[in-house]
């Protein structure tokens, strides 16, 4: 077995099950690859991992089995750009804050290898967003598991977006902004926009207006067979987009359209995961003090 592994700084009381982690991958003598960023991060901490392999770009990563996440949902977000096209399965292990997709907690370490290659796990495939211009935003990296966001920029007045759905004209939104979200990023940005929660393999995406300056505009669900194309008009000449955790500004004029990317990220889930436990214990839904 290969595993390829990223990760960001984790808390302390995280340290001894990543340890544990390590050394099991050791004993089982399993091929084990950093990430450059990860990689430094043990190193300097003192966490003992005897992996002597090191990727830098997406290009670098080896044909993993799977790869690990150690972080947050962000370091889940970072790992699907290093695997992009290729769909290697992504184990997103929560040593971070929220932990809506990285699920799986620290406890749950020492035994985490045993449980995959007993293939007590599934794998949920997740939808993404492909953003396309004139400007090639984002490079290679021009999809995003969460969701797109168009947005003014610190110092202007609202903007405009004019979007099209498939050719036809959809609504012109005066707002600070409008989200593309896909059905893992619905409750994300778009859920605190007033957006609908989607169920993971809901074939959606959803458009929310951010703080719409014509009241009577709302979040609007539509088929991700759809091709969305944007037209923004902006005061200061210039707007910002973002793309899950990535963003920069582009100057007004700029045609930009969003699609459903022709790959998916395969998210591993343990049997007993359950997208409605989430729910329930990370963002408390459906809380009442009467139950």
């Amino acid at each position: 077995m290969k595993i390829a592994i990223h990760g960001r700084i984790f808390t302390e009381s995280a340290r001894p099950f990543i340890q544990t982690m390590f050394d099991d991958l050791s004993a089982r003598h399993i091929d084990v690859q950093l990430s450059g960023v990860y990689r430094g991060i043990l190193d300097e901490i003192g966490i003992s991992h005897k992996a002597s392999l090191v990727y830098d770009s997406s290009e670098n990563l080896f044909d993993a089995d799977f790869i690990f996440s150690l972080g947050g949902d962000g370091t889940l977000l970072d790992t699907v750009t290093h695997v992009g096209a290729r769909q290697i399965p992504i184990v997103g292990i929560n040593v971070g804050r929220l932990g809506f997709l990285a699920t799986i907690s620290p406890p749950e370490l020492p035994s985490l290898i045993a449980t995959i290659e007993a293939g007590q796990y599934r794998l949920d495939h997740r939808s993404l967003v492909c953003v396309e211009s004139d400007e090639q935003l984002f490079g290679t990296l021009n999809f995003g598991l969460n969701d797109f966001t168009i947005s003014k920029t610190d110092t202007s007045s609202m903007i405009t977006v004019h979007a099209y759905m498939n050719g036809e004209f959809l609504n012109s939104y005066w707002a600070d902004g409008l989200i593309i979200s896909t059905p893992t990023g619905s409750t994300g940005y778009s859920l605190s926009c007033g957006g609908p929660v989607l169920v993971p393999k809901n074939q959606n995406f959803i458009v929310t207006p951010v703080s719409p300056h014509n009241l009577n505009v709302r979040p609007l669900v539509v088929e991700d067979s759809a091709v969305l194309s944007f037209d923004v008009k902006s005061r200061s000449g210039s707007f910002l987009v973002s793309l899950d955790a990535r963003s920069q500004v582009v100057n007004e004029g700029t045609h930009i359209t969003v699609r459903k990317a022709d790959f998916v990220a395969r998210l591993v889930k343990m049997n007993e995961d359950s997208f409605f436990n989430t729910l329930r214990n990370k963002l408390s839904w459906g809380l009442d003090m009467r139950n």
